[in-house]
């Protein structure tokens, strides 16, 4: 009986740490042994349990390492700060609609951190109704609603991605966020490394990109 234990143990061990390969490219490609991202951390969750069933929160694995490493960091990097990450991309990657992109386990979409009116860290609402928050749209003040856009939370989170990357041998490819609010980025304590750093797309892309941020992991596929 303590064999039987032992062998589901490891076979389940086994199961968890097979290496997703990714195809192709962000736009064109595919995915093998995707993961799925945690429902849940101390200090992040994700954007729709709707969107998790439907198995739309599926990464390549070295990609979910990043990210709760970087959750990890910011723990204590951060420590009030709460995140939300949202669209990912499905177990076998390909076409993601209405995504042009996320189709092989290497884009993430992450929705932008906020304060409420009492400058607490707060998450943006993220329901059917508003499309699950990609159809929040912030003011010329960076507000909507009762939210404002948390800059300082919002550049750690880079920093620590990137560095995360590096730390497994990897590299951030972009990061799309709306290119009128990435000077305001560069004004927190974080602007110096981002600027040093980090690749902004900036071009408008199809969609603002304001409500979120995608970022596009650098991890060799074949």
């Amino acid at each position: 009986m303590k064999f039987i234990s032992i062998l589901l143990v490891l076979v389940s061990f086994s199961s968890y740490s097979i290496e997703s390969i990714c195809y192709g490219t962000t736009s064109n490609g595919s995915l093998k042994n995707g993961v799925q991202l945690p429902t849940k951390g101390k200090n992040f969750e994700g954007y729709s349990s709707i969107a998790r069933l439907a198995g739309r929160n599926y990464v390549h694995t070295s990609v979910k390492e990043i990210i709760i490493g970087s959750y990890k960091q910011l723990e204590t990097l951060e420590p009030n700060k709460i995140y939300k990450y949202a669209e990912t991309g499905f177990e076998e990657g390909g076409q993601f609609k209405p995504h042009k992109t996320h189709r092989n386990g290497l884009s993430v979409d992450f929705m932008t951190p906020v304060v409420n009116k009492d400058n607490e860290s707060v998450h943006l609402p993220t329901h059917p109704l508003n499309k699950f928050g990609y159809n929040i749209e912030f003011d010329q003040n960076d507000k909507y609603d009762e939210y404002s856009i948390d800059y300082v939370a919002l550049a750690a989170h880079i920093v620590t991605l990137h560095k995360e990357s590096k730390k497994l041998g990897f590299e951030l490819w972009r990061v799309i966020f709306d290119p009128k609010l990435q000077p305001k980025l560069l004004k927190t304590k974080y602007g110096s490394y981002l600027k040093s750093n980090i690749q902004f797309s900036k071009k408008s892309s199809w969609v603002r990109h304001d409500e979120h941020y995608h970022v596009d992991f650098l991890v060799p596929c074949k």
